[in-house]
């Protein structure tokens, strides 16, 4: 069979299984072993012979995992998201929140561009989307809710600020991506910093122009703060402040790489948290246990992700692909419209994780062969990401707000909300893929 063929079926084959609601990490790996066994059984022009397939491909399957899980860099994963969660226990995240809000409660909208900034800052410690709604959502939406604000403001400004957490570094993504693409995670995450701070400020923006638009959506907290309530709440904001400059500054200046970086922010996190009583012994457990569960769910994703990478490259798709779109005369332009398309489609319906390494077995090689940065690109596809984890019918960041909200805000009311966003977003996304020197500023002055 040829195997080119056989590829594009494995591709059809893991959108069937995704659309029947089956685990990614199952339809990645069930699909690829069957067809690294049909590419050894089942040569080009020969018959059909199972025998001389199973040593193979059981070699391969042994082996490749293996050795996935046994890199150094992947362990940077664990470490990060023990940091988040260890900092979320200890009330960190929490600070920038309270801070924000104490400080912007004289803002037409503050109490939600407080919301969005607590994401900002639960982003660079967390690296998780997902966790990052959660956590705010269930700090953020009742105070907004009680404040008067309207369910589409609250819920949609916290759904759109989660998303902050796929692109402000520490990102589980660019640790995945620099992995399967081979390139340094230090320099994607610091490609990634003005971006982000992009992001951020685009959505103050939004709510900023939403409050002022509709003043009674977005009511003044009826409250006095004094300067002295507002200090002490930056003050309690050092913490956290700290350790992100520590991991962040460190990488920017070369003193570590982003494993030993991950390392010193979780052992910094976790003695911030018992020197200054803020994280009980049963908080520490509760980080374990997440940790571990968050974990092993990225890594199973990561093992199927890795097999259908093998996969993949014994089909010869990608240098197929990169062929006939050289013969085509595509314009760069025509080309990136295509992959923008790709994902954003994507995203309106699977795990961002699981979308990373289901397309970057295709896209990178077409991406290389028109000579752009694959650290521009990375920036471009956590967008996308974003993009889709607030996008329908599948938002899984809104889906995530909604079990939180319950039924005190519909379904159809914090996507009404983040629809606003959606356009910042669309605005920012063009930016970076007309001026790639606003990922690439930062990474160009690394040692």
């Amino acid at each position: 069979m040829d195997p080119v063929n056989l590829g594009i079926i494995a591709l059809a084959a893991v959108l069937f299984l995704l659309i029947l609601r089956v685990p990614i990490a199952v339809s990645l790996g069930v699909v690829a072993s069957v067809g690294i066994f049909l590419i050894f059984a089942w040569r080009p022009g020969a018959a059909f012979n199972p025998d001389v397939a199973w040593r193979p491909t059981f070699s391969l399957l042994a082996n490749s995992p293996y050795s996935f899980l046994t890199s150094y860099t992947l362990s940077t994963v664990p470490l990060f998201v023990f940091m988040g969660h260890l900092a979320y226990q200890a009330g960190f995240t929490t600070d920038i929140y309270r801070a924000a809000r104490v400080w912007l409660s004289h803002v037409p909208g503050g109490v939600a561009m407080a919301s969005v900034v607590g994401c900002g800052g639960f982003s660079a410690i967390t690296g998780s989307s997902v966790a990052c709604a959660a956590a705010m959502g269930r700090i953020a939406i009742p105070e907004m809710l009680r404040f008067g604000y309207d369910r589409s403001l609250a819920s949609g400004s916290v759904a759109i600020g989660g998303t902050l957490g796929s692109l402000i570094p520490p990102s589980i993504l660019f640790i995945l991506y620099g992995i399967f693409a081979e390139e340094s995670i230090a320099k994607l995450f610091i490609a990634a910093v003005i971006p982000g701070l992009l992001s951020l400020a685009g959505y103050l923006v939004v709510i900023y122009l939403w409050a002022r638009a509709r003043p009674e959506q977005a009511p003044k907290p009826d409250e006095e703060i004094s300067l002295g309530d507002r200090i002490d709440a930056l003050k309690r904001c050092w913490a956290i402040v700290t350790l992100f400059a520590v991991v962040i500054g460190g990488i920017y200046l070369g003193l570590f790489t982003p494993t030993e970086a991950a390392g010193v922010g979780a052992i910094m996190c976790l003695l911030l948290g018992v020197v200054l009583k803020r994280l009980t012994f049963g908080g520490l457990i509760d980080a374990l246990k997440e940790s571990a569960f968050q974990t092993s769910m990225i890594f199973a994703i990561a093992i199927g992700g890795k097999l259908f990478v093998n996969f993949m490259a014994l089909t010869g798709i990608p240098a197929f692909l990169i062929e006939f779109i050289g013969s085509s005369n595509l314009e760069m332009w025509m080309v990136l419209g295509m992959i923008v398309l790709l994902y954003i489609g994507l995203g309106m319906f699977l795990d961002p994780i699981g979308i990373i390494l289901l397309t970057l077995p295709l896209t990178l090689p077409i991406v290389e062969s028109y000579g752009l940065s694959l650290i521009w690109f990375a920036v471009i596809v956590v967008k996308l990401l974003e993009i889709g984890l607030v996008t329908p019918p599948i938002g899984l960041n809104v889906f995530v707000i909604k079990s939180i909200v319950e039924k005190s805000v519909s379904l159809e009311a914090i996507f009404k909300g983040v629809a606003l966003f959606l356009v910042a977003d669309l605005i920012l996304l063009l930016a970076l893929l007309y001026f790639p020197s606003l990922s690439l500023f930062l990474p160009s002055l690394m040692q």
